[in-house]
């Protein structure tokens, strides 16, 4: 275990780094922090950290550089989320206030986390998998055309016509869309075939056909929406940042491409804790010289998606951390009030 000396200067230097893109070395350290001890006694925590594996001499001659090792540590016991600042937080909540539908939240929620982290911002659509149904609408087209629209609780609206076999009277649409409603509504979508299951045997014998057929198109609907959707934004802002890219920014870019690897780095929306990892922390070997900060986000404790940025090593973790949290927290409050 590092001394608390030591991991003050390990912060010191990740901080330093991070701001000024440049080496450290001790005499910086020394003049620009308040470390309470002597330039040598400094240069020899450096050399304990170095030789520990959390900082690296890039050159001869030159400071030190963290490492992944470093940045961990960092991250894990020396870096506090930062708090947004009041302008930040209003112009979250005035540029996500109004989204018009949930395409339109996604959207709005990868310009902005790409804005305030100036890195690549990833938003996962809400997994129907995780949601629950807020209502199922039935309207009548024609005599025997309907028209299925499904609501979840993340603001989801999937819509199908059906072709029914023969005519459906307004009062019949009308009891099965009551029935089905008290059936399913608050229920997730796993749910829902055992629950309407023997839903036709409660209609006229002339009803059930119309009312089987509806039964299908809407548990179709719910397996055909089972795929994962993402949206990607900011790629452009990894130019800015070529140098901490060792080899060339073509691999970042060809993993970002691959909708499995980014669904990977997400990881599996079961909580709305944070996870951050760095480096070669990341499966994907093009993705080595990158980090990736993700949050859950829903409208309760369970989170129904992750969202998160993808950026070099050389990242404000602290601030970082504390804009993908507060974009997750807006966006969770927004499902919550559709």
């Amino acid at each position: 275990m590092l001394s608390e000396r030591r991991l003050e200067v390990l912060r010191a230097i990740v901080q330093d780094y991070v701001g000024t893109e440049e080496p450290v070395g001790s005499k910086a350290l020394t003049e620009r922090h308040k470390l309470g001890v002597s330039p040598a006694t400094v240069r020899n925590d450096m050399a304990v950290l170095e030789d520990e594996g959390f900082i690296a001499q890039p050159h001869t001659s030159a400071g030190r550089i963290p490492t992944d090792k470093g940045y961990r540590l960092f991250v894990d016991r020396l870096a506090g989320v930062k708090p947004l600042s009041s302008p930040e937080r209003r112009a979250i909540h005035n540029f996500l206030d109004g989204a018009v539908d949930l395409d339109d939240v996604v959207g709005r929620t990868v310009r902005l986390l790409a804005q305030l982290t100036r890195q690549v911002a990833i938003v996962q659509y809400p997994s129907l998998t995780r949601s629950t149904v807020r209502h199922v609408e039935l309207l009548s087209l024609a005599s025997a055309r309907l028209m299925l629209v499904l609501i979840t609780d993340t603001g989801r609206v999937e819509q199908r016509m059906i072709d029914c076999s023969a005519p459906f009277g307004e009062t019949s649409l009308a009891d099965l869309r009551a029935r089905l409603n008290s059936r399913v509504v608050g229920r997730r979508f796993a749910d829902v075939p055992q629950l309407v299951q023997d839903l036709p045997e409660s209609f006229e014998s002339e009803d059930r056909g119309t009312v089987s057929t509806v039964l299908s198109t809407l548990l179709e609907t719910l397996v055909e929406e089972t795929e994962e959707r993402l949206m990607i934004g900011g790629t452009s802002n990894l130019t800015r940042f070529g140098h901490d890219f060792p080899v060339m920014i073509r691999p970042v870019l060809e993993a970002l491409e691959e909708q499995v690897v980014l669904l990977k780095l997400l990881g599996e929306a079961k909580d709305s804790g944070m996870t951050v990892r760095i480096g070669h922390e990341n499966a994907h070997e093009g993705l080595n010289s990158t980090s990736v900060v993700a949050v859950g986000y829903g409208s309760g404790d369970e989170a129904v998606a992750k969202l998160g940025v993808v950026g070099p090593t050389r990242m404000d973790y602290p601030g970082t951390m504390g804009a993908v949290r507060a974009v997750a927290r807006y966006v969770g409050q927004i499902l919550a009030e559709s």
